[in-house]
C-alpha cells in the first residue's frame, strides 16, 4: 500500500471505507466542470471501483490517492495520476480538495509536491501534465508553483452549462535524471 507523509497531510491507497466520501465528491455537480464529469456515479459503480483500486498504477493506467489531514487521518480530498503512459514514462494530474474552508491552507500545495515526487523518483516519469480550465486561477497558480508551463490552449474545449470553454495544457519535464 502506497502511503506518502507530509508534515499536515499524508496521501494514502483508497479504501472500501472511503465509498461515501468518493461517491460525494463523484456526485456534488459543483465540481463536475473541474472534473469532466457528466452524469452522477452509483454506489455500487464507486465500489465496484473501490474493489478495484488494489491494481497498480501499470494495470489501471490510474492511480488516485486520499489527501488525508494528518491530525484525524481524515480524508479531504483526491489527487490523481491518469492517463499513466509507461512506454514514454507520462502521466496526467488531477487534485481536488473537497471543502471550500480546506483550501487555500497549503494542504493542495504539499500534496502535488509529493506527488510529483513520487512520480518522478518512484515511478521515474519523464514528464507530467495537467489540464485545467482556463476561469480556474487557483489552479494555475498551484502548478505553476512547480514549474508546470502552460504549453497550449484548447480552444472552447468544454462545454459547461451550454458554453464551449478553453482549457489550458501545462507541462513539467523531469530534467533532474
Amino acid at each position: 500500500m502506497i502511503t506518502l507523509k507530509g508534515s499536515t497531510i499524508h496521501l494514502r491507497a483508497l479504501e472500501p471505507e472511503d465509498l461515501e466520501f468518493v461517491h460525494a465528491i463523484e456526485n456534488d455537480e459543483a465540481i463536475w466542470e473541474v472534473s469532466n464529469t457528466q452524469t452522477p456515479y452509483s454506489r455500487f459503480l464507486i465500489r465496484q471501483y473501490l474493489e478495484n483500486a488494489h491494481q497498480d498504477i501499470y494495470e489501471a493506467k490510474q492511480l488516485r490517492l486520499a489527501i488525508c489531514l494528518n491530525a484525524t487521518s481524515e480524508a479531504i480530498g483526491l489527487i490523481d495520476l491518469f492517463d499513466f503512459d509507461p512506454r514514454n514514462n507520462r502521466a496526467g494530474v488531477g487534485i481536488l480538495i473537497k471543502e471550500i474552508e480546506n483550501r487555500a491552507k497549503g494542504i493542495g500545495t504539499e500534496a502535488l509536491g509529493m506527488l510529483i515526487n513520487y512520480a518522478f523518483h518512484q515511478l521515474q516519469l519523464h514528464q507530467l501534465y495537467a489540464n485545467i480550465g482556463a476561469e480556474n486561477e487557483n489552479s494555475m497558480q498551484l502548478f505553476s508553483k512547480f514549474g508546470f508551463k502552460e504549453i497550449g490552449i484548447k480552444k472552447e474545449w468544454n462545454k459547461v452549462n451550454g458554453i464551449y470553454k478553453d482549457e489550458f495544457l501545462f507541462q513539467l519535464i523531469n530534467n533532474k535524471k
